[in-house]
């Protein structure tokens, strides 16, 4: 057991087949401390996947078969990560505030680099470009399950516990980024089936790279061709535009210029942090806040759910610590009540967007939003 900030516990175990499992106990929690160990037999675990590069691009691509055996949209009495029962034993044997283990059916990991090995130079490897080039997929896959009930979302948790999740996420991102051979960790969400989710339970996930992603990688290049001060300088244009959502002390939350998505927010702390584990305590406190406002809002656009992803950004483990800033992009391709965009050609296959609403209506209706779901709760 270990206390962690926000008086927020750690209680860590292990599943039957050797997996990693962490219960993160909110501060008030009412959870009895003795957790029941995992009573199902242990099962072997799958190979671990291989990557491949892509000699176009110099992109490495997982090549993880194991994960067509993953359980698709199962019926409540047989959610996977709610809570075990004898009826149906889970992922997770005891009850729970917050919860995260080892994706069973992982894209990277478990194995790990080398004791020993070169950051750097791993990575000036993975660089060079070749035809026919393979690597193991090392790394590790979480799977964060966000609370006990096999329905419902984040934003509809109180925030006690969604400071319990922000808290899981800076604990995991720490840990993950001192494993062997990771170069970025990547907390994110999948919300929804026109998001692709295979799970209707709210839960979330952690990818911990052996590389640094694509995306990333094109944002290293454009702090270093602008300079480092990149993201104080995007935090006071957008600050000054109407396209800001919600002005915090410490956060700041807005639509951004070019919006590639219908729906998109971006949310950026006030000071230079590389990730989820630099926040202070009262950041973690206001963001506990201000996250759940923004999702809040965004499930009131329609009268339906909004499907989404929300893409944690972090500095990469070993480069750019000081320049790259944490940034959270929330995106939806729902561009209207019945209506989605899909990446067709244009986005597919050339990576060139075309906004379909500007982002200053989505930023207006993203505000009249987070004034009818603050209505609700006053």
């Amino acid at each position: 057991m270990q206390t962690l900030s926000g008086a927020i516990v750690k209680r860590a175990t292990t599943l039957a087949d050797g997996r990693e499992l962490i219960y993160y106990d909110d501060a008030d929690t009412r959870l009895d401390p003795d957790r029941a160990p995992d009573a199902r037999p242990a099962a072997p675990r799958p190979p671990v996947a291989q990557m491949r590069q892509d000699a176009l691009t110099g992109e490495w691509v997982s090549i993880a078969a194991a994960r067509q055996n993953r359980v698709m949209l199962p019926p409540k009495h047989l959610d996977p990560l709610a809570p075990s029962t004898p009826a149906n034993p889970t992922e997770v044997p005891s009850d729970y505030d917050v919860a995260v283990f080892e994706n069973k059916s992982p894209s990277f990991g478990p194995d790990l680099a080398a004791a020993g090995v070169d950051p750097a130079g791993e990575l000036d490897d993975l660089r060079r470009i070749g035809l026919g080039r393979t690597a193991t997929s090392i790394g590790r896959c979480e799977v964060v399950c966000f609370s006990p009930a096999t329905e419902g979302s984040l934003a509809e948790l109180p925030v006690s516990r969604m400071r319990t999740v922000i808290e899981a996420w800076a604990d995991r991102t720490a840990a993950l980024s001192a494993l062997p051979g990771v170069q970025q960790v990547f907390p994110f969400e999948n919300r929804g089936e026109a998001i692709g989710v295979t799970l209707h339970h709210p839960h979330g996930q952690i990818y911990a790279y052996p590389y640094i992603t694509p995306r990333t990688q094109k944002l290293v290049t454009t702090v270093e061709t602008y300079g480092p001060s990149l993201f104080d300088d995007i935090l006071e244009f957008e600050r000054a535009s109407e396209r800001v959502l919600i002005a915090g002390e410490l956060f700041t939350a807005f639509v951004p210029f070019a919006a590639r998505w219908p729906m998109e927010v971006h949310l950026l702390p006030h000071r230079q942090v590389p990730d989820l584990a630099g926040l202070s305590d009262d950041e973690r406190d206001e963001l506990a806040v201000v996250y759940r406002r923004i999702l809040r809002a965004i499930d009131r656009l329609y009268d339906t759910p909004t499907p989404y992803i929300a893409a944690w950004h972090q500095a990469p483990v070993n480069e750019h610590r000081d320049d790259i800033r944490l940034m959270l992009q929330i995106t939806s391709p729902r561009r209207a009540a019945d209506k989605l965009k899909f990446l067709a050609g244009s986005e597919a296959a050339m990576g060139a967007f075309i906004g379909d609403v500007p982002p200053e209506t989505s930023a207006q209706l993203l505000r009249e939003a987070l004034e009818r779901a603050e209505e609700e709760t006053a």
